[in-house]
């Protein structure tokens, strides 16, 4: 029995603490963070982000986000659904949630907004534990494996919540600051009948600035609309965190730039406080948005693949958008 315990435990352990999944390019799908973004671009919109990580590993993780959004003049307010699959390989974890995300528009004068916004979701988790056998399963003598076990602890194959997050934003036409607390309810996501285990809230802040190149630089090589962005998003849950800080540059429908995934506050001293080097690039086409990255790792996890992200978005009234504190392919 203590043999048996030991195994659930340390499956258990894996599992319940995974972080909530994040976008390397969260700016391209924000209201992935903050619902207060939902609706920003004052059209509608939607579009898909498939993200692998790891992918030269037997731990492989996939993850894909959905998002549908509009907006409403007359009620000064976004309105939008969207969904996350996430998946472990390995352990054959799978994470499903639907949301929906509501933000409202506040004018404080003729230069600065305010957005507060509130999502409401409903999740699954499936830990895969249909691959697990106990000891007690195990006949030696005749060297077969039962189906059924007779240890007491029961699990939950699958476990369903409903989840609350909610955010606000500050913004201008070319900067933005934002913050968002998830899991606000703190859903019980033990894998136990009797058990409780409230899943940690996720904190959230996020900020950008976007300028003309051209007022700090001589740009005579480049197009004189040519514009750069600096972005920082600051993201902590439970003993984890994690800050991105980066540029990118703008060449009318070309974006190209990178991110630096930093650990700020590290749990020993052991830990890296340089993650991974993020690389990316966007391209509009019309009403289409295409962005990628590649994460180049510089821990010492070894040879993991690195991580890949491929998104698309598509615009409904690309006329009719309003973009503040975005960039142009956002």
């Amino acid at each position: 029995m203590k043999f048996n315990l030991s195994i659930i435990f340390s499956v258990f352990c894996t599992l319940v603490s995974a972080q909530d999944p994040i976008f390397t390019q969260y700016f391209l799908v924000p209201e992935s963070l903050n619902p207060s973004f939902t609706g920003l671009l004052e059209t509608t919109s939607a579009g898909v982000i498939h993200r692998s990580q790891w992918t030269n590993l037997n731990y492989k993780i996939d993850t894909d986000y959905a998002y549908f959004s509009t907006w409403s003049e007359n009620n000064l307010s976004g309105i939008g659904v969207n969904f996350l699959n996430h998946r472990e390989n390995f352990t054959g974890y799978n994470f499903l949630q639907a949301n929906i995300n509501y933000s409202y528009r506040v004018e404080l004068n003729y230069e600065w907004y305010f957005r507060p916004g509130i999502e409401i979701g409903y999740g699954s988790k499936s830990f895969g534990f249909q691959n697990l056998i106990l000891r007690d399963q195990i006949n030696l003598s005749n060297e077969t494996i039962s189906p059924v076990s007779i240890d007491p602890l029961q699990l939950n194959n699958r476990i369903h919540f409903i989840d609350i997050s909610t955010g606000l934003l500050f913004y201008t036409d070319n900067f933005w600051i934002g913050s968002a607390i998830k899991h606000l309810n703190r859903p019980n996501i033990s894998i136990a009948e009797e058990g409780n285990i409230p899943l940690d809230m996720f904190y959230n802040i996020s900020t950008g600035y976007e300028f003309n190149l051209s007022d700090i630089i001589e740009t005579g090589f480049l197009p004189y609309e040519t514009r750069m962005m600096v972005t920082g998003n600051f993201m902590e849950q439970g003993g984890y965190n994690r800050l991105d800080i980066g540029t990118s540059i703008i060449f009318s429908q070309l974006v190209i730039g990178a991110t630096a995934a930093l650990n700020p506050i590290k749990k020993t001293d052991q830990s890296h406080t340089l993650t991974s080097i993020n690389l990316f690039s966007g391209l509009q086409y019309e009403k289409f948005k295409i962005g990628f990255s590649y994460d180049i790792n510089t821990s010492k996890i070894g040879r993991t693949g690195g991580v890949f992200e491929l998104g698309l978005v598509y615009q409904f009234d690309v006329e009719a958008r309003k973009c503040f504190g975005c960039p142009n392919y956002n």
